[in-house]
């Protein structure tokens, strides 16, 4: 342990919180961690309640926590002659452990973008526009991780990216990207349970119970875990999250070696495949426009990776957590999604009728589910299936995580009734929780004469696909803010405790590929794959399932606008220091480095 450490106080494996300063004794020293507390604010300390209070089991739970638990710890010196330190200091109580955050960075996004969602992407615009745009979207990810990584651990604040949005960049634009942001989450949710009916009727038995019976288990099953809160969410997602990247490990290796033709007899790969399928019937199926028309998709199967940012002010210390699950995104976006879609690519071609939204094709079927029913390999597939299942309930469990700390912070900033700010003793924004789930019997429209299952599924996975781009482009927009008002108001980028990896041009580069996308997006919009349609409302349609998030949120933007008449901040205007939660110096953060650096 260093030598700073050693000074700092520290947060034991059960969470308990050791308060400097509370009832505690002796000076803080230059290096002390300390829990900025309000005078006249009250500590709520969870362990005063039984454990079953806790877990959110008992009514008692449900009781409105008297206080914040003041469990975030601050580092540095002179915290204590700066009163600024005493606010934001979360109801949200921190239960997140680092293995939590590693397993959510990773695999936490891993749902039906990627399992269900790419079979489409495939048939649109072929194996090179899969690999292409997943590529570009991952860079995009890449840096919108590092961003929102930088900022949010020294500013571990309720709403994540959404408060930064109002402190940096305008308190206007910061409505229009909070709600669209709730909304987004809100709208998956039915997408999830509408994706679980999809993938459970693969097999012949479970169409023996009708769909809406299907969407009543999963719906139930998402209420349930959120009883826990954010512990159950967190357990949920470490486990699930494991069981995700071992099934897609294993799929790549056996891709591999279906792809140098060692696949049963039987089956459609028992001999040499290599590149067959990028030759005929080709690298890419509909040229540009196919190209374009992926990009959606691809940031649809990437959606929710910025949770790891919101999952800061539920940890204790982000600045020893968060940084290492910043950096595995780089892995989860080079292995779990590049190498298993180029083994899709090389395996399935573009005119497979087996993918969904192909003509005839069966919509049960995953493309990883249809390569391995392909190669004639028992067993593998089912798992695989059991593991899409498991996948659509952690994504449906991310939805009411991100969507309901997002509507609560918006509530306490004032931008939503106050109500959603309620905070119960288990640490579950109780309203916002609630609010969240009421969506998910839009899923039951699935039931409803006419209505199809292929058709929900484009709908919302257009409007949550674009919204993604809009929070991603907001995130680093907001670190180039950031960055511009670090360095006007006179800070070195030394003091940071984390730094982003390629800085601020990371954030500029980024923010361009989001221009471009939104304008290919544009571009398949008003020119669709196959032409623009004869029949004015098959053109509106087609438009507002390519781009239904725009209107969104130019609609958002006008109201936070219209109602708080806010402009943008200028660089020196920005507050940097209200719920900073990291002040070291140069100096001191130089040896801190030097120590972790020094560590075996």
């Amino acid at each position: 342990m260093s030598d700073i450490d050693k000074k700092e106080k520290t947060i034991d494996h059960e969470g308990e919180y050791e308060k400097a300063g509370v009832g505690g004794h002796g000076e803080a020293s230059a290096f002390s961690h300390q829990v900025a507390v309000a005078e006249g604010e009250k500590l709520y300390d969870p362990k005063s309640e039984s454990i079953w209070t806790r877990l959110g089991l008992t009514f008692e739970s449900f009781k409105r926590a008297p206080g914040t638990t003041g469990g975030q710890i601050i580092a540095g010196g002179g915290a204590e002659h700066n009163e600024l330190l005493h606010y934001e200091n979360p109801m949200l109580q921190q239960k997140m452990r680092p293995r939590h955050l590693q397993m959510i960075a990773v695999g936490g996004s891993i749902g039906t973008g990627l399992f269900i969602g790419s079979g489409g992407a495939l048939v649109r615009g072929g194996p090179g526009a899969l690999i292409l745009d997943w590529i570009i979207i991952g860079f995009m990810v890449l840096m919108t991780c590092q961003a929102i990584g930088e900022m949010a651990i020294l500013y571990p604040l309720s709403g994540g990216f959404y408060a930064l949005a109002v402190r940096m960049l305008d308190p206007a634009w910061g409505f229009a990207m909070g709600w669209n942001y709730v909304l987004q989450w809100a709208v998956v949710l039915p997408l999830e349970i509408t994706a679980a009916g999809i993938t459970v009727a693969y097999w012949p038995a479970a169409n023996n119970l009708p769909l809406a019976g299907w969407i009543t288990i999963f719906f139930i099953a998402i209420i349930l875990i959120n009883v826990f809160g954010t512990l159950g969410y967190a357990e949920e997602e470490f486990w699930s999250s494991c069981l995700k990247l071992f099934v897609v490990v294993m799929f790549i290796f056996i891709a591999l070696v279906l792809v140098c033709g060692g696949g049963p007899s039987d089956g459609d790969y028992s001999t040499y495949v290599g590149g067959r399928y990028w030759h005929d019937p080709g690298a890419f199926s509909n040229g540009f426009k196919g190209v374009c028309s992926v990009f959606v998709t691809a940031a649809f199967s990437f959606a929710g990776t910025e949770l790891v940012g919101l999952a800061a002010s539920e940890t204790p210390n982000p600045r020893k957590t968060m940084p290492s699950a910043i950096k595995n995104t780089f892995w989860r976006i080079t292995i779990i999604y590049i190498l298993s879609l180029l083994m899709i690519g090389l395996l399935l071609p573009y005119n497979d009728p087996g993918l969904l939204f192909a003509s005839g094709g069966d919509a049960a079927a995953s493309p990883f589910v249809r390569v391995l029913d392909r190669a004639k390999i028992g067993g593998i597939n089912h798992l695989i299936n059991v593991t899409i299942c498991i996948s659509v309930l952690s994504i449906g469990l991310s939805c009411v995580y991100g969507g309901s700390r997002t509507l609560a912070a918006l509530a306490e900033t004032g931008y939503a009734p106050s109500f959603f700010a309620y905070v119960d003793k288990s640490g579950r924004p109780l309203w916002a929780v609630v609010f969240i789930l009421a969506f998910g019997p839009l899923a039951y429209i699935n039931c409803a004469p006419g209505a199809t299952k292929d058709d929900v599924f484009a709908w919302l996975l257009a409007l949550s696909g674009l919204s993604t781009l809009f929070t991603w482009g907001s995130i680093m927009l907001c670190h180039i803010r950031f960055r511009k008002a670090w360095k006007v108001q006179g800070h070195s980028v030394e003091e940071l405790p984390f730094r982003a990896m390629f800085g601020v041009w990371g954030s500029w580069i980024g923010l361009i590929l989001v221009v471009i996308v939104l304008i290919a997006q544009a571009y398949i919009a008003i020119w669709p794959i196959g032409g623009m349609s004869d029949d004015p409302k098959e053109v509106a349609t087609v438009f507002f399932q390519t781009y239904l998030a725009l209107p969104v949120v130019i609609a958002c933007y006008a109201v936070g606008y219209l109602w708080k008449r806010t402009t943008p901040q200028r660089a020196h205007e920005i507050d940097l220091d209200t719920g900073r939660k990291c002040w070291y110096t140069v100096e001191q953060m130089r040896e801190y480095r030097a120590e972790l650096a020094a560590q075996p």
